[in-house]
């Protein structure tokens, strides 16, 4: 009988990289939806738009942003539409929002009615991504990084990024600077909202239709 012990096989465990997605709209949907924003001269007198730029999220509005959904516009809004600087969404995407990165999200609740009949539909909300992370990683990225020149610009004198460039960009994310967060907004690109696999998977779980995702490592 050997008196060998037996050996035992130590296995590695590797971190597993999450994966990031590029959140926008699905822009294989090529027509419109019909939506008419009813009160936007009440909301936003001076200009006729909202803007969140110097300060995300919704104010105390003096009523609630009202919609109209007409047929003869376009087509039914889907569960993710882009409005204005804002999404609006659905309460079946406002629902998965929340259940996975609700300290992620403003909203702000919606009067919707049709243009000729009755409403039985889903509620609707504007949504703004409130969170805002220097988390790139510029040394692994591949992306266009200067400084706002024109004074006509807001930022103008800060840094911004572009992924706009011949061949794609690439973009790695330092995951000590995400930690538990799922969704974001890339500071000095603050228009491009970045999640992770989790919230991916869990639009895709829900049935959710109008969003689309790109692989970050590959834009």
């Amino acid at each position: 009988m050997s008196d060998e012990k037996p050996k035992t096989i130590e296995k590695r465990s590797k971190a597993i990289k999450r994966r990031f997605y590029e959140m926008r709209l699905d822009f294989r949907i090529q027509s419109a939806p019909g939506v008419d924003w009813e009160n936007i001269d009440e909301l936003a007198p001076d200009t006729g738009e909202l803007d969140p730029f110097l300060r995300r999220g919704f104010p105390n509005y003096p009523e609630a942003p009202r919609f109209v959904f007409d047929r003869k516009l376009g087509r039914a809004p889907l569960d993710f539409e882009q409005f204005s600087k804002y999404w609006l969404i659905s309460d079946r995407m406002k629902a998965v929002f929340e259940a996975v990165d609700p300290a992620g999200f403003a909203f702000a609740a919606c009067d919707v009615r049709l243009a000729r009949g009755s409403y039985n539909g889903p509620s609707y909300w504007l949504c703004d991504i409130v969170r805002v992370l220097d988390a790139v990683d510029e040394s692994r990225s591949r992306l266009e990084i200067g400084i706002v020149d024109d004074p006509k610009y807001r930022n103008f004198g800060l840094k911004y990024y572009s992924t706009l460039l011949v061949g794609g960009a690439k973009l790695v994310f330092k995951e000590d600077v995400v930690a538990r967060a799922h969704i974001f907004r890339m500071a000095h690109l603050e228009a491009t909202i970045i999640c992770d696999q989790l919230l991916k998977d869990a639009c895709k779980n829900a049935g959710v239709a109008g969003v689309s995702f790109r692989d970050a490592s590959k834009l």
